[in-house]
Formats: C-alpha cells, sequence, structure tokens
C-alpha cells in the first residue's frame, strides 16, 4: 500500500509530465477548464461515455415528472372512488404532500453524496420510490395514500444528486446540454404518466411505475462514481486501490488515453494541494465554522440568492400549477375543446408539448446558453397567459344566478392554444434552467449541501403555490390567476436580464470569479456585456 509521500511523489512527477505535454486536451472535472472563448472543441465521440452515462443517472428524476403529473391522476381517481371520496382540502394535502417532503429528500442528500458517494444516494433514491408505489397498490384508506405521498417526495428529494453528479462528470462544453436532459427526463416522466392515464386506473399505473423503478436501480449498477468525489472526499483513504478506482472511472468516462492521462494527473495535483491543506482532521466544531466561512463567501451567497429570487419567481409564475392541477384546470377553462377532445385529451397534449419541448431545449442551450433562453421564456409566457386571461374575460362571463355564460362555445381550442403555449414556452426556460444552474452557479465547495439547501427552499415554495391555488382560484377565478401568471412571467424575464450572468462553456473557475468580491463592477459589467 502506498503511503502519502509515496502518492504525493506520484503525483508530481504525474504533473511533470503533464507539464511537457500540449494541452490538445480539455480536463472534464477540474477548475482548470477551458473558456468560451477557447478555440479547443471536442468530439461527440469524445463525450459518448459521458452522455450513455449521464442519461442512466438522469433516469433517477423520471420519478419526479411521474410524481407531479400523477397527482392530477390521483386526485380524479379519488374523487370518482366511492370508498375514499376525498374533499377539496384533502385533495390540495395530497397534491401538495410530495412538496413538502420532497425537502427532506434533498437537505439530507447533500451530506449523503458527499460521504458515501454520489452512485450510492442514486441507487438509494430508488428505495423509497418504490415504497411508496407500494403503498399505493396495497392503499385502502386516505392515510396510506398520504403516507405514500411523504415517501414518494423524499424519494424525489434524493434525485438532487443527479445535477451535482453530472455536473462532476461532464465537460463544460456539453454541460449545459447534458445538464439540460433532467428537464427531458423528468417531462418524460410527466408524458408516461398522461398517456397511462388514457388506459389504465389510477391503481394499476403504480403497478408498472413499480416495475421502472427497480429497472432504474439493475442500471444504476454500471455507472462509475465521480472520480471528482474520489480525490475530494475520500483523501483520507488514498491508496493504491483508490488510485485504481479513479483510473477506472476516467477510463469509462473518457475514450482518449491522453484525456485520461491528463485528467488523472490533474486529479493528483488537487489531491497534493488538499494534502498539504488538509494534514489534520477538523473537529465538529472547526467543520461548522469551515462551512460557515465557504457560505458567507461571495462565491457563494451570490448565486445562492439569485437562484433564490429565479426559484421564487418560477413558483409564482404558475409553471407547476398547470401540471399538478391540469385536469382541474383544463375543466375551469370549459373541458370540452372540441369534438371528442375533452380534458384528457388536453392532458396527453400537455404531456407531449413538455417532452418535446424539453428535447429542444437541450440542443438550444449549447448554442443560444441560459440568459436567452430564460428571457425569451419569460416574455413568451407573459403573452400566453395574458391572451388567456383576455380570453376569459372577454368571453366568458356570469349571469344574475350565477350560471356560466360564453360566446365563441366553438372557439375553446383558442383558449386551450393559449396554455399549451404557456406550457411550451416555459418548458425551454423557466421550468428547466433554475435547476441545471444549481449545478454550475455554486461553488465545489458547497455544492452537495448547497444544492440540497436550494432544492428544499425551492420545494417549499411550491409546497405553499399548490396548496393555495385551490383557494386562491376561489378568490380571484380562473381569469385573475392568468393575468397574476403574466405579470410574475414579466418581472422573471426582467430578472434574468439584469442578474443572471451566462454559464455556456464557462468554467467553475471562471464562474466563481465572476461573483468574486474583489472584482470591480466595471469589470463585472464587461463580462455580463461579453457573455
Amino acid at each position: 500500500m502506498n503511503t502519502t509521500e509515496d502518492i504525493v511523489e506520484e503525483r508530481t512527477h504525474s504533473v511533470a509530465e503533464h507539464n511537457k505535454k500540449p494541452h490538445n486536451e480539455v480536463s472534464n472535472f477540474l477548475p482548470r477548464i477551458t473558456n468560451r472563448s477557447s478555440k479547443k472543441k471536442i468530439t461527440i465521440a469524445d463525450v459518448i461515455p459521458q452522455i450513455i452515462t449521464s442519461c442512466i443517472i438522469h433516469c433517477i428524476t423520471i420519478k419526479a415528472g411521474i410524481n407531479m403529473a400523477y397527482s392530477t391522476i390521483l386526485l380524479d381517481g379519488l374523487e370518482s372512488d366511492d370508498n375514499m371520496k376525498i374533499t377539496e382540502s384533502e385533495g390540495s394535502w395530497i397534491a401538495s404532500l410530495v412538496t413538502i417532503t420532497l425537502p427532506i429528500g434533498s437537505l439530507i442528500a447533500g451530506p449523503l453524496m458527499d460521504k458515501f458517494g454520489r452512485k450510492v444516494v442514486c441507487l438509494l433514491s430508488c428505495v423509497p420510490a418504490a415504497i411508496s408505489w407500494i403503498l399505493l397498490i396495497f392503499a385502502r384508506s386516505k392515510i396510506t395514500v398520504y403516507a405514500a405521498r411523504v415517501v414518494a417526495g423524499i424519494a424525489a428529494g434524493l434525485t438532487t444528486v443527479s445535477l451535482v453528479y453530472i455536473s462532476e462528470l461532464t465537460h463544460p462544453q456539453v454541460r449545459p446540454m447534458i445538464l439540460c436532459l433532467n428537464s427531458v427526463f423528468v417531462s418524460l416522466g410527466i408524458l408516461i404518466t398522461c398517456c397511462l392515464a388514457v388506459m389504465l386506473d389510477w391503481r394499476k399505473m403504480t403497478i408498472i411505475f413499480l416495475a421502472l423503478e427497480c429497472c432504474i436501480f439493475l442500471t444504476l449498477y454500471f455507472v462509475p462514481e465521480s472520480p471528482y468525489w474520489l480525490v475530494c472526499f475520500q483523501s483520507g483513504l488514498f491508496d493504491e486501490r483508490q488510485i485504481c478506482k479513479i483510473k477506472h472511472s476516467l477510463k469509462l468516462l473518457n475514450r482518449r488515453q491522453t484525456i485520461c492521462e491528463e485528467e488523472y494527473s490533474r486529479i493528483m495535483e488537487n489531491y497534493g494541494n488538499r494534502v498539504t491543506s488538509d494534514e489534520a482532521p477538523k473537529s465538529i466544531t472547526e467543520s461548522m465554522k469551515d462551512y460557515y466561512y465557504k457560505f458567507t463567501s461571495p462565491i457563494a451567497y451570490k448565486p445562492l440568492l439569485i437562484l433564490f429570487l429565479l426559484f421564487l419567481l418560477q413558483q409564482l409564475s404558475g409553471c407547476y400549477v398547470i401540471i399538478f392541477y391540469a385536469i382541474s384546470v383544463f375543466r375551469e377553462m370549459g373541458g370540452t375543446f372540441g369534438k371528442n377532445f375533452n380534458e384528457h385529451g388536453a392532458l396527453v397534449m400537455l404531456g407531449i408539448i413538455r417532452f418535446v419541448i424539453s428535447i429542444i431545449t437541450v440542443f438550444c442551450s449549447k448554442k443560444y446558453g441560459r440568459r436567452f433562453l430564460c428571457i425569451l421564456s419569460g416574455i413568451g409566457m407573459a403573452i400566453s397567459m395574458f391572451l388567456s386571461g383576455m380570453y376569459m374575460h372577454f368571453v366568458v362571463w356570469h349571469d344574475e344566478n350565477g350560471n356560466t355564460e360564453e360566446t365563441m362555445v366553438n372557439q375553446k381550442w383558442l383558449l386551450l392554444f393559449f396554455v399549451l403555449s404557456y406550457i411550451c414556452t416555459s418548458s425551454f426556460g423557466f421550468i428547466v434552467i433554475p435547476w441545471t444552474l444549481i449545478g454550475e452557479l455554486l461553488p465545489v465547495s458547497v455544492r452537495g449541501i448547497g444544492g440540497g439547501l436550494m432544492v428544499s427552499i425551492a420545494y417549499i415554495m411550491m409546497f405553499a403555490v399548490i396548496k393555495s391555488y385551490p383557494y386562491i382560484l376561489k378568490s380571484m377565478s380562473i381569469e385573475g390567476i392568468f393575468f397574476s401568471f403574466s405579470f410574475i412571467s414579466l418581472m422573471g424575464a426582467a430578472f434574468v436580464y439584469f442578474f443572471l450572468p451566462e454559464t455556456l462553456g464557462k468554467s467553475f473557475s471562471d464562474i466563481e470569479k465572476f461573483f468574486s468580491s474583489t472584482r470591480q463592477k466595471k469589470t463585472r459589467i464587461a463580462s455580463l456585456e461579453d457573455l
């Protein structure tokens, strides 16, 4: 077994060899990554292993999409179930429980992924998800349904690990595109649920979801652990066996031997720096102080603040209300939008649009970046919701007896078009990008815990919005809600324009430098213009 001195000596030799080589390849993991202006490009063949690995990891986020769309299916099924008929209040709890318990999973995901590894937490996320489906299969009371939704929320929270995991595996030139696949797989979960709802009832659907979760669990065994985690969080166990694990992971993720060698030399250099800075183990108090200083540094609290406000605007713009209460929303709009086309048909259309647009977003994010897509998304959402509100204002009214009257009865497809346009425009920006930015804006030192914290806050906001929607609907009508969504969407576009930096092609160190307090204001403005 190699001693620390042997490893550091080997590291020094590797670094020396590395410095003799021309830098024709680029590091995927460590801060010294090419920036956007670099002319050095990689080929698709170079990153195929990373794409395949990322897709497998992203599969755990399918459950998040299923949880969203399944809420409206479950509520619709229980309302017509004589044995478990639910009230409006009980329905709002069933829809929102999965969001309020999700922070539990995302908060524990940070420490767990740092302690046991990214891959282990990915596997772990499948266990509570399977338990939740088993509970629903045998549910005979509302309490069991509540319990299943609670466990499902915790499972979805654990999927936070995927954003951190994939950001550490992928090259910066393809990282934005691959991180956006997160939305594709969430949308796939929504699409699967919407399509199954046409053929099966809510209880039979759970059997299929249980089988799917088991398949994902087995597939995850074939992905490698993050080399970044192996060096940054396992240095105390660093020996020949650990070095072999790193080399094995690098070989699986990079097809070219030259890339593997350069990655290895940089990882060993990183380890050598950690050996000199972390010679003595830290006490709990010292660790707490260390985390305090990390979170109060500009490179941590500034992106956290931006993400907080971005998620707040995302939730208030109604992106998820339409998904969680899709059938209810479509019924509020009239329910029938053409011959033989009711709210269930509209639900399938919602799933298809969300899935197709999320795929398009993957490629657009690599070409146009985050800011452009977010701004375009916010403007599109504002216009769509404004037109929806105007339609409801001029076409639908209530008579003296409280009955609903409307003109243009045969033109309801127009209202459906506006709402689906809102789903379309939100799907390539405001629904997708805030989640992917967690893996990019936050520095490596706090990404695990900070990412879990940010996801928790986002889902607490989501819980508040989802839980209060039925009551807000009673007080201001669907027309007023549409206008509110329009105004907040426009605010979101303005916020992104003024405060969100571009991350396309930027290394982690480039992003950290942008948020550093040592930078002068003029320099920061110039950087924003360059982005």
